[in-house]
């Protein structure tokens, strides 16, 4: 177990850093590729679509064929990609190695959650995933400054090798023999293919328990309920794949055109586009025998309130840094370094509330702590919406602190919520659906902060002048109804056993 929880942290940790160091990394590309504006967004843009559109569909294939294979195949792509962008000859190829690296990130994020699902109990899942998450919170923190350092001594290109040594490495740790397996990686896919018929105390025999993820299907004896050969393809429903994949690119697409003078048509139609593919999408889960989205995850209450709570939190959160980070370096002059500095309160209190909140959960539940998590954010989001061009490190210090401690009460609470009240056999789509709750969020956010700014051009950047962060304000608070509908208290075993059938 402790090498599940070393893979699927320094994965996490890895993609985010990745995220936050290329922030710092642009311009150097732009200047150094003679590329326009409009194509290096598309170096942070196309990764976010192929990510948000691919993340259940990887969810799904950790289900079915083993989280730690997937895992390893996105940690040796997302390598292959991050070199490879290295040594691109220019922005073209930057562009479409990105939309690759956001494949094999799909790939890589879910496996991170799903190994954790599958090796931990329920009532021992909470402390791994808020390690996860303090990682996730260092690893944002500590990308400014290190991506800061790098461009200024060896080139935006040393940014994107910074990934490949600590990627090729736990891929290869994924790949090692495992002594255990135990409820896990290897017997989540053979678990998700003998449900139906076997019976609970048959599915959980030692052999099956300790049958190892590398074992190949065919050496397995075939159970009744195992698919047919033909009927693979048709079990990861591809149709519903492709159409999920349609509507989420569309709307980010919508969402970015939006965000950029002139767009409004083509946002307007890629929405309608988002709309018309969504309708296509909901139509064939209800027609297919297995939908990509599990009906059971669907009609958890506590599954989609979770993913409410993460979608409204970190909508808020990044929408409301990009306002701050403008307003900290272009009204009061802040270099890109002093500007990470003054928002430093916020990664701290990310990696120190992390640790507190299994706890905090054990004690109050998960909805009492959510709920204070939403009102600690929202509070620290309306701070931020008064600072004006006086304002000090004293007031922004105090906010981003609030905005840290609240996001990521919220962010481990939702999560654990998520992947505890997800079936074993779907804990892959559930991490899917997590962390697509965590890539559409900051891109609406972004918009709708870059169409407020707009609307207010005499605001400029000046949060308590605009309307931007105000309207934030307002999307953090919609976290608080969606964390009431979370579980009073922590499930300490996620369901009792199922009777055997008479005639099983």
């Amino acid at each position: 177990m402790n090498r599940t929880l070393a893979c699927s942290v320094v994965g996490a940790a890895v993609v985010a850093l990745d995220g936050t160091v290329l922030t710092v990394a642009q311009p150097a590309l732009q200047h150094d590729l003679d590329a326009r504006v409009g194509q290096v967004q598309w170096t942070s843009t196309g990764y976010l679509v192929a990510v948000a559109s691919l993340l259940v569909l990887a969810g799904r294939l950790g289900d079915r064929y083993g989280h730690r294979r997937v895992f390893a195949v996105g940690a040796f792509g997302f390598a292959a990609a991050s070199a490879g962008i290295a040594l691109a000859p220019g922005i073209g190829a930057v562009i479409a190695l990105r939309v690759a690296q956001g494949v094999c990130g799909a790939l890589l994020q879910p496996a991170t959650l799903g190994m954790l699902r599958t090796a931990y109990p329920p009532d021992r899942l909470a402390t791994p995933i808020a390690v996860r998450t303090a990682a996730i919170g260092l690893a944002a923190a500590a990308g400014p400054v290190i991506g800061g350092a790098l461009v200024s001594s060896y080139g935006w290109r040393s940014v994107f090798l910074l990934g490949v040594p600590p990627t090729l490495a736990i891929g290869v740790l994924a790949l090692a023999p495992w002594r255990r397996s135990a409820v896990g990686e290897g017997s989540a896919a053979d678990g998700a293919r003998a449900s139906a018929p076997a019976p609970r105390h048959q599915a959980a025999a030692p052999d099956r328990l300790a049958a190892p993820d590398r074992v190949p299907a065919s050496r397995h004896q075939p159970l009744p309920s195992s698919p047919r050969p033909g009927s693979a393809l048709a079990a990861l429903d591809p149709g519903g794949a492709v159409l999920l994949a349609l509507t989420l690119g569309l709307l980010i697409q919508g969402l970015d055109a939006a965000s950029r003078g002139g767009g409004t048509a083509g946002a307007l139609l890629a929405c309608g586009g988002a709309l018309v593919a969504g309708a296509a999408f909901a139509r064939q889960e209800r027609r297919v025998a297995h939908p990509l989205l599990p009906p059971a995850l669907l009609r958890s209450v506590p599954v989609v309130a979770g993913l409410a709570v993460l979608l409204a939190a970190s909508a808020a959160l990044f929408g409301a840094l990009f306002v701050v980070t403008y307003f900290l370096q272009d009204v009061q002059g802040l270099d890109p370094l002093g500007c990470a500095l003054r928002m430093l309160p916020l990664a701290v209190l990310m990696i120190l509330g992390a640790p507190l909140c299994p706890p905090l959960q054990r004690r109050f539940g998960p909805r009492a702590t959510a709920t204070t998590g939403a009102a600690l954010l929202t509070l620290g989001v309306l701070l931020l919406s008064r600072l004006d061009a006086t304002s000090g490190t004293a007031p922004v210090g105090a906010a981003a602190a609030l905005v840290g401690a609240g996001f990521v009460t919220l962010m481990v609470t939702a999560t654990s919520v998520v992947v505890h009240r997800a079936p074993a056999e779907h804990a892959g789509v559930a991490g899917g659906l997590q962390q697509t709750a965590m890539n559409v969020g900051p891109a609406l956010g972004v918009a709708i902060a870059t169409l407020l700014l707009g609307l207010v051009p005499d605001g400029g950047f000046v949060p308590a002048r605009g309307a931007a962060l105000p309207a934030l304000t307002l999307v953090a608070a919609l976290a608080v109804p969606a964390a009431l509908a979370l579980p009073g208290r922590v499930v300490r075993r996620r369901t009792r056993p199922e009777p055997v059938a008479p005639g099983a």
